[in-house]
């Protein structure tokens, strides 16, 4: 006859394991997140693709960032995103329209906060090593908020080099963004005010301002 207590004993540490960080898997993001917030900038080129699985869709569009630090720009073809560690400025050029806000903190989407999928597995998230390849490690992250609208961010990271091959953020109601990167540079410097938006190179566009 089996002992109920061990087995209650057994169930608790298999629950307290299964919430723990993967060792492996923090060493090597430790070492992806400092080598990206190490470099003057992180460029990319990708493609940015939004998957609705009620709906059977999926939609392709391409892309390209340059991060520094907390500011980037990016470029999504129908809108043009600066922001410049404070105030955003979302272009949309068919509209012929910019609008300035001051974001929210707790927007952590990639098209509000891209620079988080390099420190976004410090806080707030579990982290396993779900497999090691040739040339590739694949980390799934997963949220300690219980509520939380994602049920888990995926990346690819290359290695030697750890460069990001790609990311996804899968949600609770159907959507998933999955991002493949193209191109992947450490080496660009940006240039002074590329991350705020000037007026005086876009004429004939309509200012909204809901700072």
């Amino acid at each position: 006859m089996r002992n109920p207590c061990l087995l209650i004993t057994l169930s608790v540490i298999t629950l307290t394991l299964a919430g723990q960080n993967d060792p492996q898997a923090v060493k090597i993001l430790d070492k992806f997140s400092s080598t990206a917030t190490s470099a003057p900038s992180v460029s990319m080129k990708f493609l940015l693709i939004n998957i609705d699985q009620l709906a059977d869709t999926r939609d392709t569009t391409a892309g390209s960032v340059i991060l520094s630090k907390n500011s980037y720009m990016l470029d999504l073809q129908d809108n043009i995103i600066w922001f410049n560690g404070e105030t955003s400025w979302s272009y949309l050029p068919a509209e012929k329209e910019v609008t300035i806000t001051v974001p929210d903190k707790n927007d952590n989407s990639f098209q509000s906060r891209p620079s988080l999928i390099f420190t976004m597995y410090k806080k707030g998230y579990k982290s396993r090593l779900i497999e090691e390849r040739g040339d590739s490690y694949l980390i799934d992250l997963y949220p300690e908020d219980i509520n939380s609208d994602l049920i888990r961010v995926r990346l690819l990271i290359s290695k030697p080099a750890l460069s990001l091959l790609s990311f996804e953020y899968k949600q609770r109601d159907g959507m998933t963004l999955f991002i493949l990167i193209k191109e992947y540079s450490l080496k660009q410097i940006p240039e002074a005010g590329m991350f705020t938006y000037k007026p005086e190179k876009y004429s004939g566009v309509d200012i909204i301002d809901m700072r």
